[in-house]
């Protein structure tokens, strides 16, 4: 058995601007919230100037290798509350963001969100390194300190008492955050939740934060689902766009409504040692209509995965760029792999394996080795590019992962 996690925060680039004027105003409605890229034309944090292709692979392969170092650090340290971390170490930007409306009157910013993490912060005002858009605890009708005795003050990372009310420290990327514990009223689409604890940033140094807070999706005590339950039971789906689509954005659906029906599942599987993470029992994958193997990232396997997919491309010359070891400037022949899971395949098409360059002239195949440790050689992510167009349901009451195909943008 291959533990798998699924990640909303690895493998995408850069997205090129194009000719189409985007629709960055689709209101959130009901349980129902749109999920924007951080490179989309509608997102505030996109680059001012578009990176080139080969830059944007550099700078995604460098942001992954961040990312799996992050992830091998919780799986080390045994711990089953931990730092919130977005793991893009070298950038202050998240992959994705949601509108969320926090205080009394509501007070909007624009949060990641990370199925790999649990309680919420965001910047505050007066925070020293924080970026400019801040939540202003004064102003909300709504806001309190957590007091030192609370529960909820045993569930973040390095607790501190200063008088009367609770703080914490962490580690965050290349960052660090001191923070107050706090709570307030938050506003998801239509939904209003009172009394939501949080983070609330006082300094931070580094550029690994996220600039307007970040919003955990994981199974611990303090994330989302766990303050939600009796609200959203602790269920939720969301839907990435494709890479190619002009608003760049999805959605993220909270609660059992609305979600689909007729949708394959696997059973969701739990590490003792990260119980926050969302893992799945991959069993097999096959390049094209054969060549299966088992698991990917971790090296053996995916040298397996990588030498069948150059099989297939029979006498084609190989090129690498960055980490990307396997690129072509010739057609791509093979038309799909899959992801082989109990119950489940998850097949995908060449615009969820391959990386094309925007003049559509090289080709890369977009999944790595991970790197060489004790604690990478078991770890292995499904990641955003290959979850893009499909619709991934998180149930957790029923201990299952559902997959279906579906246009997001």
């Amino acid at each position: 058995m291959t533990a798998l996690l699924f990640s909303l925060a690895t493998l995408f680039f850069t997205l090129t601007q194009g000719l189409h004027t985007p629709n960055c105003n689709v209101p959130d409605q009901g349980s129902t919230l749109q999920v924007i890229h951080v490179n989309s034309p509608c997102s505030p944090f996109r680059p001012k100037t578009p990176l080139s292709w080969e830059a944007s692979l550099l700078q995604m392969q460098s942001s992954d290798k961040a990312r799996m170092q992050y992830l091998s650090s919780l799986l080390v340290a045994g711990r089953s509350i931990v730092p919130i971390a977005s793991g893009r170490a070298i950038t202050q930007n998240p992959t994705y963001i949601v509108r969320a409306k926090i205080g009394t009157p509501a007070q909007t910013l624009l949060m990641a969100v990370d199925t790999s993490n649990d309680a919420a912060w965001v910047p505050c005002t007066g925070c020293v390194g924080c970026s400019a858009t801040t939540f202003n605890p004064n102003s909300s009708a709504t806001f309190k300190p957590v007091a030192c005795g609370a529960p909820q003050c045993n569930q973040v990372p390095n607790p501190s008492c200063g008088g009367t009310t609770c703080g914490f420290n962490l580690t965050y990327g290349g960052s660090a955050i001191a923070a107050g514990l706090v709570q307030d009223n938050i506003t998801l689409a239509t939904d209003s939740v009172s009394d939501f604890t949080f983070g609330c940033i006082q300094t931070a140094t580094g550029t690994s934060v996220p600039a307007q807070g970040l919003l955990g999706l994981g199974r611990g005590s303090l994330s989302l689902l766990s303050q939600t339950s009796s609200l959203y039971q602790s269920t939720f789906s969301y839907c990435l766009p494709s890479y190619k689509s002009v608003n760049f954005s999805g959605s993220l659906r909270l609660g059992p409504n609305s979600q689909p029906q007729r949708i394959r599942t696997t059973p969701l599987l739990k590490n003792p040692r990260r119980s926050s993470f969302y893992y799945v029992n991959l069993v097999g994958i096959k390049v094209g209509r054969r060549g299966t193997v088992f698991t990917i990232l971790v090296k053996p396997a995916y040298t397996a995965v990588r030498d069948e997919f150059r099989r297939q491309m029979g006498n084609a010359t190989v090129s690498s760029l960055g980490g990307f070891d396997t690129c072509y400037t010739v057609p791509v022949t093979v038309p799909t792999i899959t992801f082989i899971f109990p119950g489940l395949n998850m097949s995908l098409p060449q615009d969820n394996f391959l990386i094309r360059s925007s003049a559509g002239s090289t080709s890369c195949l977009a999944m790595a080795a991970a790197p060489d440790n004790s604690v990478n050689s078991v770890l292995n992510v499904i990641a955003t590019f290959q979850q893009q167009n499909h619709r991934v349901l998180i149930d957790v009451p029923n201990s299952r992962l559902g997959v279906a195909r579906e246009p997001c943008s």
